[in-house]
């Protein structure tokens, strides 16, 4: 069927060698959940590889929806999926809150954890009169958000950088500022108004890996009760983001499109400083 994801009959490509010969390991030995497991993963993302080189090759590297629509994304990833970024559809749970920031005259962003860009790019476009930071500790990761800038023809509205500290945080009682924070479960040390003071004086946007710290979105939820209105938003999938090319697609190739490649609860908190707080 035309658009479908299909895989050419020819000689196995490096990447499929390589894929089975670590689905072989994978599943070697003992027989067990565990190991079925870490092979589905294994393979989804093979097939998401797949869809990705399908979607590209039929629509080319330039988001077609979303609140960051037109962003031109090459790819690849930091980390987790690509094509729901492709196709605007990444955490769709937080567009509302998207309009919100993108509405509000911030003068600076923050994006502590900013992987690839995805977000301090998307966001510069929208916002072009705010000052953004792209903070990641991961060379690798302010590598591809480089990238992304200069794709973007952002290269200087971005203030790239390392890891951030409780001291760099001061400067958020300076001026309006909001701060997006996605640091895989360290958000449990860096997100503490005592050590921080100034993120009383900030809008914050966090995911909270609650699958490596259970009940770390009710502790963060509760540290900033007192300045911040707290808002927890769960994670949801948008089918509507799938372009019409999907439609002749099987079932599971529709939702691998989709798949964020999450291991578990990640809800995000939109701490809303009180006004006048």
């Amino acid at each position: 069927m035309p658009g479908s994801v299909r895989v050419p009959d020819m000689p196995p490509s490096r990447l499929t060698q390589a894929v089975t010969e670590e689905l072989s390991r994978i599943v070697g030995g003992a027989p067990s959940p565990a190991r079925l497991e870490a092979a589905l993963r294994h393979l989804a993302k093979w097939r998401s590889q797949l869809i990705a080189n399908t979607l590209t090759g039929a629509m080319g590297t330039t988001v077609p929806a979303g609140p960051f629509a037109g962003m031109v994304y090459p790819g690849p990833a930091a980390e987790g999926g690509y094509v729901p970024r492709l196709l605007g559809a990444y955490e769709s749970t937080l567009g509302p809150v998207i309009e919100t920031i993108a509405a509000r005259p911030y003068a600076r962003l923050i994006d502590i954890g900013s992987a690839e860009g995805y977000y301090a790019i998307g966001f510069a476009r929208r916002m072009p009169s705010t000052e953004i930071w792209a903070r990641d500790a991961a060379p690798h990761a302010r590598n591809l958000c480089a990238a992304l800038a200069l794709a973007n023809g952002l290269q200087d509205r971005i203030r790239i950088g390392g890891e951030i500290t409780h001291a760099d945080l001061a400067i958020c009682s300076a001026t309006p500022t909001v701060v997006i924070c996605d640091i895989e479960g360290t958000e449990d040390l860096l997100l503490d108004p005592d050590a921080a003071p100034g993120l009383r004086d900030a809008d914050i946007l966090v995911e909270c890996h609650d699958l490596f710290s259970p009940g770390l979105s009710g502790r963060l939820a509760a540290r900033f009760a007192a300045s911040h209105r707290v808002n927890r938003l769960p994670r949801r999938i948008d089918p509507d983001a799938l372009p019409p090319l999907t439609q002749g697609w099987s079932d599971l190739d529709r939702l691998l499109a989709l798949w964020e490649w999450r291991g578990g609860d990640t809800p995000w908190l939109w701490l809303d400083r009180w006004p006048g707080g």
